[in-house]
């Protein structure tokens, strides 16, 4: 060790240890996160710094709620002035609402214009294989992706004046013109279809005349359904509203309602 003979110069070459947080996240260790005053991460700075949030501690009630609301953000950030929905945001969630006993069922609200179709479908495999019970409803609007991650779920809701479009898959970006690439586009297609025929009660052939539908919209093919049309041609379930989807979701769940509880009372 190198001595100074000025022990006031010596102490300008101490470097202080580096702070460690209070916090450190299991999942990502060495990311700190601020807590507030009970000791607890702060929720804001856990979705800024790891996409994810603490599931909080449920109090009278036993249902979650996860909201698809936007673009559906997946393999390229969008741009800021964009509302999206990060789906690396959301499948923590979903792993956590699995995992936590307290957790009876799943709420999944839509408002959105689809997105990236990987991460759309990456969503919705990971709702329709979960083994707790979980309901869907649309609002405003659950178009394109929005459409497979609407009938994920065990039994999907439609607002009366909500729309979902269907139509084709597309690709952004640079194209090769050469068969191949339509061939991919196909094969992504048949797994959009496949999905949503799956999980609902259309048939393959509607689906198909629906997506490729020339004489609705103008400046692309497909077809617009608003609320019931949506349920006629056996898309989504039943049409209703946030009562409707929580008193379905008590029922799958085995869930007792406490504001009837209180009424009764």
């Amino acid at each position: 060790m190198k001595h100074y003979p000025n022990k006031n110069l010596a102490k300008m070459f101490i470097v202080p240890a580096m702070q460690v947080p209070a916090f450190v996240n299991e999942i990502n260790p060495g990311i700190g996160i601020e807590e507030d005053d009970n000791n607890q991460p702060d929720s804001a700075e856990l979705i800024n710094q790891l996409g994810e949030m603490n599931l909080p501690a449920p109090k009278g009630s036993s249902i979650h709620v996860i909201s698809i609301i936007g673009q559906v953000e997946g393999h390229i950030v969008m741009p800021a002035q964009n509302k999206t929905t990060k789906y690396e945001h959301i499948i923590p969630q979903l792993v956590a609402v699995e995992e936590t006993p307290e957790i009876k069922g799943l709420l999944v609200i839509l408002n959105t214009v689809g997105g990236d179709v990987e991460a759309g479908l990456a969503l919705a495999e990971m709702i329709g294989s979960m083994s707790k019970p979980t309901v869907s409803l649309v609002l405003g609007g659950g178009h394109s992706i929005g459409v497979p991650i609407a009938v994920s779920a065990d039994y999907s809701f439609i607002a009366p004046t909500a729309t979902m479009t269907i139509h084709p898959v597309r690709l952004n970006g640079l194209v090769v013109g050469v068969p191949q690439s339509f061939d991919y586009l196909d094969k992504m297609q048949d797994r959009v279809i496949n999905f949503i025929t799956k999980h609902s009660k259309i048939k393959e052939k509607k689906l198909r005349e629906m997506m490729l539908n020339t004489g609705e919209l103008t400046l692309d093919i497909g077809t617009v359904v608003v609320g019931k049309d949506a349920v006629a041609c056996g898309l989504i379930d039943s049409e209703g509203g946030l009562g409707d989807a929580l008193a379905k979701l008590r029922q799958l769940a085995g869930i007792d309602n406490p504001n009837q509880k209180e009424a009764d009372d």
